[in-house]
């Protein structure tokens, strides 16, 4: 593609979407963008987005669309990079999650339709990359894992949406471009969720460790591998990013590396860090706003102790997809984090 094209983004003010925006401000071209904003005076708000080109803003949400759909700044679209969830893993209160996640991004494939663009969608590793061992993985041909992730509902919608927006993106002609990231880190994350067992880590939050697994990726290396599925003229119908795989204990040896701060002594079994968070999950429901509990939630620790193998027969050769140097992003998600978290910066 060689001139402009108009974009719609969804999840623009996150942390992906922070990434994507920048990503397409210095393309060799200029794209017109608009986004889909719960609040637009909380875009504007964004320090963040200062020197970015300033996108049209549609106030909105993914359930409304016939609120919004049509608004005159949507106007024609080339295509819509679907990047926005409800992530949250729990077992508690769990309809949203599967409502936003999963009609939201039917709704989409519907603008899709209407719109005749393409669909790049944002998923997750989770919904096919689950093991028992480090020596397993999966790529782009790999079943998915339903019985494995029933009971994380994150995990369980993101693979219902999956399959929902498949089978209404064949039915409607929609070319949909699926996305599976692992955890995604790096610098700029001004939520501070994806980040946040690297803030407890270097808090000294994390009253133990387990065996198990960690994967994850450079934001930026995905927000690339974005644009250049929404350009590629013909592309897979979806694309594993597979970042880096270690054990957990091994990823926050590249956090102590980066921080300087050591890891918790104790390293506990997981039937008995299961028991534990979920003893103070049921104190905190029992008291809440008194006795938050200073663990993570149940689902968590079950999380923790799988391995989370990736990889992919394609994002290399059709997206310029290289895995960056696991510790080279630690270091810079580290540096940012202490120059822009309250709790972590220096004392002056």
């Amino acid at each position: 593609m060689s001139t402009a094209q108009r974009y719609l983004i969804t999840g623009g003010t996150g942390f992906l979407g922070r990434h994507l925006l920048t990503q397409l401000a210095h393309a060799d071209f200029a794209n017109q963008l608009t986004l889909l904003v719960r609040d637009p005076a909380a875009w504007a708000a964004q320090d963040w987005s200062a020197g970015l080109p300033t996108p049209e803003l549609i106030a909105g949400g993914l359930l409304n669309p016939k609120d919004w759909q049509d608004s005159e700044a949507l106007g024609e679209l080339d295509g819509i990079f679907h990047l926005a969830a409800l992530v949250r893993h729990s077992r508690s209160d769990s309809k949203d999650i599967y409502q936003t996640n999963i009609e939201g991004t039917l709704n989409m494939v519907r603008l899709a339709a209407a719109k005749g663009c393409r669909l790049v969608y944002v998923s997750t590793s989770g919904t096919v990359g689950v093991f028992r061992s480090p020596q397993q993985s999966a790529d782009e041909h790999d079943p998915y894992l339903p019985q494995v992730i029933a009971r994380w509902p994150y995990y369980d919608s993101k693979l219902k949406a999956e399959l929902a927006a498949r089978k209404l993106a064949r039915e409607l002609n929609v070319e949909l471009v699926i996305i599976r990231p692992p955890v995604m880190l790096g610098p700029g994350d001004h939520r501070f969720r994806s980040t946040g067992h690297i803030i407890r880590y270097m808090r000294q939050r994390l009253p133990f460790l387990i065996d198990g697994g960690m994967h994850f990726v450079d934001i930026r290396d995905v927000a690339n591998a974005l644009l250049r599925a929404m350009q590629h003229e013909q592309p897979q119908p979806a694309y594993h990013l597979s970042g880096v795989a270690c054990s957990i204990g091994e990823f926050f040896k590249y956090v102590e590396r980066a921080s300087g701060v050591k890891p918790p002594k104790h390293y506990l079994p997981y039937p008995v860090a299961l028991a534990i968070a979920k003893t103070a999950t049921g104190l905190a429901k029992r008291w809440p706003g008194h006795h938050e509990s200073p663990l993570p939630d149940p689902v968590v620790i079950e999380m923790a102790n799988k391995y989370w193998g990736l990889h992919s027969r394609y994002a290399e050769a059709e997206l310029g997809f290289i895995n960056r140097d696991g510790q080279q992003t630690i270091d810079e998600t580290v540096a940012w984090l202490l120059q822009h978290h309250e709790k972590l910066k220096p004392a002056s």
